[in-house]
């Protein structure tokens, strides 16, 4: 028995939060939005990059996280860098260079680099 990978991650946002949700996921991060199968009931959008999924829904009385978060793996953490209103450097972890950023509603996302060997990020 093991976990294999992950499927999905599940964030919330304000009720009527659709198209800053839409810019930020699409233009900033990169992530196309897919269609959400009936299946998954209504409301709410997804996004998909590679095999990392994004689900939002919107949530009545919606409040960011200040811990919880989905950490994305990424070519090009400078690029990333560069692209997001808001960026806070983090302490690399096994020689990998990490920040983080936060959505239009507060949720915190953060970004590893790839390799070892993109660590350098504008200062």
């Amino acid at each position: 028995m093991s976990i294999l990978g992950i499927d999905h991650v599940q964030l919330a946002y304000p009720p009527g939060g659709e198209a800053d949700a839409r810019h930020f996921y699409t233009v900033v991060m990169g992530f196309p939005e897919v269609p959400k199968p009936s299946a998954a009931g209504t409301g709410g959008l997804w996004f998909q990059a590679g095999a990392a999924q994004v689900h939002l829904s919107p949530e009545e009385g919606f409040r960011a996280s200040q811990k919880a978060h989905p950490a994305f793996v990424v070519d090009d953490l400078a690029a990333y860098r560069a692209r997001c209103s808001t960026w806070r450097d983090a302490n690399p972890i096994a020689g990998r260079a990490r920040g983080h950023t936060v959505d239009p509603f507060g949720n915190r996302i953060e970004l590893i680099a790839a390799s070892a060997s993109s660590t350098a990020t504008p200062g």
